[in-house]
């Protein structure tokens, strides 16, 4: 499972500092990503402050706002692939070696270049069809102009795959014939398409685990059959464009985008600094600390492998410090990454509301008690590997205590301002989204000046850009394949299934922990979102579960998948950070794993945690 990177560019997520592009048309993409972003922040600032002070808005900001999410959506991983870091789901790449793990590349990135060429020409049969439409997205702006992004970052994107099929030109030359080979033969060709499917979806899925990026998984299955069932290709992209463009999703690249302004700042130092100074006599302390600190980070970045990187190097020599082995601090600190998922404005909270079509602030009550839970939870075994012998440390400081307090201000009320601009009824998501990343920004950049406006800002908010248009690439493909699974009334049959087989509630419920369990181990959260959510809310929905439960649980279960032993990101990314073999780093994780599967059972059983906080709402 992958949140960040394929693991053979780990390194690049580790000081982001050090990959600052040297070469200008690097840093035009840069620019233009990172002014996408920024307007993005500035739009609904302007809005509210129009609003309130002179009862008008922006004509068209909210459709303007929701396009440059698709400006990201689709230039972002054109960076992903420029930097060779398309999210992957496969690890076999570390296994392999020499020949094999060349040929292994070559192989994977043709195939996923071959499925990025009718991506790209499937956008251009939307766009001419929307151009024939005639609509505009503001006065004077013809949307089929704002669409052409669509073909223009997936032909960047299959450039970028090509140019990394090899370091030498005749294997790029003949991945480029091979491509276009595949494209003349299967878009033109008269070939029996019907019994072609499966074996071009089995090649497509050897690709994935030879390390294929994960779009070209969802994306590949979804033009393989559709063009197996003679249906048109240019549905996909359109989709893709109605997903990105729906009114909630711009709260998705701005709250990544404070989490990333933060982990990049010290702002990671304060607040450690803050809960050591009031926690850290406590033998529960330095637990607390780790176990809050990352799942703090994570909720804001949406990345937990990020937040392993940023903290493990300051958390780590905390936990020894205090008297812990490192085999159960580095799985302390491996397993609290993960906890932010529940925890709003977590990411994923954010994609299943959208997907469910539930109340994203509903969805962010329903997980707060559940993500407290899988919290203490973790706590409570993490407090346990302390040594008894420990040192309780020094005595309560009142001055230090009220220094790091007043150091770490600004970062402390992060949270009050999203919650606030959006519970108090002063903003809608996407705005309290805004104000926040705007909030984190001018604490890093004016009041801190950890971070210097010309040389980390534009750095910072291309790495966000990059990290949230590689997701934002998968959401856009895997849509394509739900609405087919859909059009095949794929959820009616399992429901009928389900309901035929298993009677009891509580049997269902512990079948679907399992069931998404295993999703967990093989998918990421972000495209399982778009994948089962469909599928499985309806079979909920005929057990008397509701929305809003069933979205916890099957959250809950994503979060474990991030520690799954050998497939988990979250294993991967410690195994970069700390130096250690991935054997060693599956012993120091699993006890936190059935730590937290035990929660997941209580989250799944006790649905009052679910529903008490949005009952009272």
């Amino acid at each position: 499972m992958s949140d960040g990177a394929a693991p053979e560019a780990l390194a690049a997520h580790i000081p982001l500092a050090e990959r600052e592009p040297r070469a200008w048309p690097h840093r035009i993409e840069n620019a233009i990503v990172s002014l996408a972003l920024a307007a993005m922040v500035l739009l609904p600032i302007a809005e509210i402050a129009l609003r309130a002070l002179l009862r008008v808005g922006i004509p068209g900001v909210q459709a303007l706002t929701q396009h440059l999410v698709l400006a990201v959506g689709l230039l972002g991983p054109a960076l992903a692939a420029r930097d060779g870091r398309l999210l992957t789901i496969s690890t076999l790449q570390l296994i392999l070696a020499g020949r094999a793990r060349a040929a292994a590349h070559v192989f994977s990135n043709s195939v996923a270049a071959a499925v990025t060429a009718f991506l790209c020409i499937a956008s251009v049969q939307f766009v001419q069809s929307e151009r024939g439409a005639g609509a505009d997205l503001i006065p004077g702006l013809p949307t089929w102009w704002v669409e052409m992004l669509l073909p223009i970052g997936f032909a960047l994107i299959l450039v970028r795959l090509l140019w990394h099929v090899s370091s030498h030109w005749p294997m790029r030359i003949a991945a480029v014939l091979a491509v276009a080979g595949a494209v003349l033969v299967l878009g033109f060709a008269p070939l029996p398409a019907a019994s072609l499917t499966w074996p071009l979806l089995a090649v497509i899925v050897v690709a994935t685990a030879l390390g294929g990026p994960v779009f070209a998984l969802l994306g590949g299955a979804a033009l393989v059959l559709f063009w197996g069932e003679g249906l048109p290709i240019a549905s996909l992209p359109l989709d893709h464009y109605r997903l990105v463009v729906n009114p909630s999703l711009p709260a998705v690249p701005l709250f990544t985008l404070a989490g990333y302004l933060l982990a990049e700042s010290q702002a990671p130092a304060r607040l450690i600094r803050v809960f050591q100074t009031l926690f850290g006599r406590f033998r529960a302390g330095p637990a607390f600390v780790t176990v809050f600190a990352c799942a703090f980070f994570t909720a804001f970045t949406g990345a937990s492998g990020v937040t392993i990187l940023a903290l493990g190097g300051l958390l780590l020599p905390l936990l020894v410090g205090a008297q812990y082995r490192e085999g159960p601090a580095i799985g302390l600190i491996t397993s609290a990454g993960s906890l932010g998922v529940l925890l709003p404005p977590s990411l994923p909270l954010i994609l299943f509301a959208v997907v469910a079509k539930v109340p994203l602030e509903k969805m962010f009550l329903a997980a707060v008690l559940p993500g407290l839970l899988m919290a203490a939870l973790l706590l409570a075994w993490g407090v346990r590997q302390r040594s008894r012998r420990a040192d309780s440390g020094q005595g309560f400081d009142a001055r230090a205590v009220r220094a790091a307090l007043w150091d770490a201000k600004w970062e402390l009320a992060t949270p009050l301002v999203a919650i606030g601009m959006l519970f108090g009824g002063f903003a809608t998501p996407v705005e309290a989204a805004a104000v926040t990343a705007f909030y984190t920004f001018f604490v890093t950049v004016i009041v801190h000046r950890d971070l210097h406006f010309t040389r980390d800002v534009p750095r910072v908010f291309a790495q966000c850009g990059l990290l949230v248009g590689g997701i934002l690439l998968i959401l856009g493909v895997a849509l394509g394949l739900t609405n087919f699974l859909v059009d095949a009334q794929v959820p009616d049959h399992v429901t009928e299934w389900v309901k035929a087989n298993i009677e009891s509630r509580w049997v269902f419920l512990l079948a679907l922990n399992l069931c998404l369990l295993a999703i967990g181990c093989v998918m990421d959260v972000f495209s399982a979102t778009i994948v089962m959510v469909p599928l499985i809310v309806p079979v909920g929905a005929a057990f008397g579960i509701e929305p809003l439960h069933l979205g916890v649980i099957f959250l809950a279960n994503m979060e474990l998948g991030f520690l799954t032993p050998l497939v988990g990101m979250n294993v991967i990314f410690a195994s970069y950070r700390f130096g250690k073999p991935m054997p060693e780093m599956v012993r120091a994780v699993l006890p936190a794993f059935f730590v937290l599967f035990v929660g997941v059972l209580l989250i799944t059983y006790l649905p009052w945690l679910t529903s008490w906080l949005p009952g009272k709402s």
